[in-house]
């Protein structure tokens, strides 16, 4: 990966200037929020100082006078650039904020800061989504189609999404924001975002176009105009699997009980095959002949390359790492080639829910630190299994009592996943192990990058799969 993992596309900007009130606002929040976003968990940047903080558009869902009777809510685009890069490599978040002279006591975690000067001066402003009263008028807004400012709110014409609904925000997500209404929809709101379709509403909305049920259909979602590119998708709604276990939870009960896995796990691999075959009947393929895949070896090279400037850890293994991309590059020279389409882009036990004997694939972002335009790029179905393959390397390496049979658990789960998709889509993912090898080892290196930047407590888990790989 390049060192810096923003966006590559242009820098969004407003449909029209911020109104001067907002631009105002702002002005008297820049202190506060530069302070603020580099502490939140979905803040891509960390560890690199803020240099630069500039409005992209501000809207009041909610009016933020003082003196009101209800709280105010204010969404702002805002655009961040990290010392040391061009401020067309900066970042562009999403943030709404709610504004209150009296905060509650149980709002008080949610706090980010009281302004000491401008239109908010002395009132409390803080993360909306933790305010039930502000995160239900979301929740109204996508229930009633319309444009607010520079927000695009659309609803899908056969979804059914009530009133009245109970709002609770989730945690627990480390690059968007969730909320949970009752116990029937879930809004993802994508913290950092840029212009174009973001592939979690767009490929869930293909799919359910194509009549498969594998996946959520998105009853609602809203964007934000940008001038001069794509809207900007901001959120997503979607109905709300009550009662469903995702796969990384499953998967770590069946460890602590040592109990087989591998019935779930091809389950799961039908399941996938059963969501590839729809997008490839639903969304344009292609086929990567010698070129392209000699320039996705390469690809896969300079992302090991900037991961081991990054992780020293990772530079000793940096050679054995490459000869998997090396055979890549090999096969491409001999005339091989491999289908592309589009994929989830992010496939892990946690992007799966069990429920009732049955998987669900959920969350279709893509690996939220490559570029828009390159999580919706046709790519080869083996980067989707090589991501559930590594899963359930995961799960093992959090086992707390290791043993042999703990590898010999992620072993069969992995056989048996690959089965259950070869019985589906007619394809074994296993008849070119020097293909599935250079996938698994390209996201490895990939997890390294993301466990030393956001969670170095799991560095080991990734660190280990590179170990084997490597040799």
């Amino acid at each position: 990966m390049s060192e810096s993992s923003a966006p590559r596309t242009a820098p969004p900007r407003p449909a029209a200037q911020a109104a001067p009130a907002g631009a105002a606002v702002f002005r008297s929040l820049t202190g506060l929020l530069a302070r603020w976003l580099p502490r939140q968990r979905w803040y891509a940047d960390k560890g690199r100082p803020l240099s630069g903080l500039t409005l992209v558009s501000a809207t009041e869902l909610l009016p933020c006078t003082e003196g009101g009777p209800t709280p105010g809510l204010l969404h702002l685009l805002v655009r961040t650039v990290p010392q040391g890069v061009p401020e067309r490599q900066g970042s562009c978040y999403q943030l709404l904020l709610g504004v209150r002279s009296v905060l509650p006591p149980a709002l008080a975690p949610a706090l980010v800061g009281r302004p000491a000067d401008g239109p908010l001066r002395g009132r409390a402003v803080y993360e909306a989504l933790h305010d039930p009263r502000l995160a239900a008028l979301l929740l109204e807004r996508l229930r009633a189609p319309g444009t607010l400012g520079g927000l695009v709110f659309q609803r899908a014409h056969s979804a059914a999404i009530p009133s009245g609904l109970p709002a609770r925000a989730l945690g627990g997500d480390q690059t968007n924001s969730s909320v949970v209404y009752g116990e029937a929809h879930i809004l993802k709101l994508f913290r950092r975002v840029s212009p174009g379709v973001n592939p979690d509403l767009e490929l869930p909305r293909a799919l359910a176009g194509a009549g498969c049920d594998r996946v959520p259909a998105p009853s609602a979602w809203f964007e934000a105009e940008a001038e001069g590119t794509e809207p900007i998708t901001l959120g997503v709604l979607q109905p709300f699997l009550a009662g469903s276990t995702d796969g990384w939870a499953l998967a770590l009960k069946s460890l602590s009980l040592r109990t087989d896995f591998a019935a779930a796990a091809h389950g799961l691999g039908a399941a996938t095959a059963e969501v590839h075959l729809a997008l490839a009947r639903t969304l344009p393929t292609t086929t990567l002949h010698g070129e392209q895949l000699e320039r996705s070896a390469l690809a896969m090279t300079e992302r090991l390359t900037a991961a081991a400037a990054a992780v020293p850890a990772l530079r000793p293994y940096s050679t054995g790492l490459r000869r998997s991309f090396d055979s890549l590059a090999a096969f491409a020279r001999d005339g091989g080639h491999l289908d592309a389409q589009r994929l989830h882009g992010d496939l892990h036990l946690g992007q799966a829910l069990h429920r009732d004997g049955a998987w669900t694939l959920i969350d279709f972002e893509g690996e939220p630190a490559r570029p828009l335009a390159e999580r919706r790029r046709p790519q080869p179905p083996v980067r989707d299994i090589a991501g559930i393959l590594r899963s359930f390397d995961y799960a093992a390496g959090q086992h707390r009592a290791p043993g042999p049979w703990v590898g010999a658990w992620a072993t069969a789960a992995r056989e048996a996943y690959c089965r259950g998709y070869a019985e589906v889509s007619g394809h074994d993912p296993t008849e070119r192990p020097e293909l599935l090898r250079a996938f698994e080892t390209d996201k490895a290196v990939y997890e390294v990058l993301y466990e030393a930047r956001h969670r170095p407590d799991w560095l080991h888990i990734p660190m280990a799969a590179v170990r084997r790989l490597a040799g």
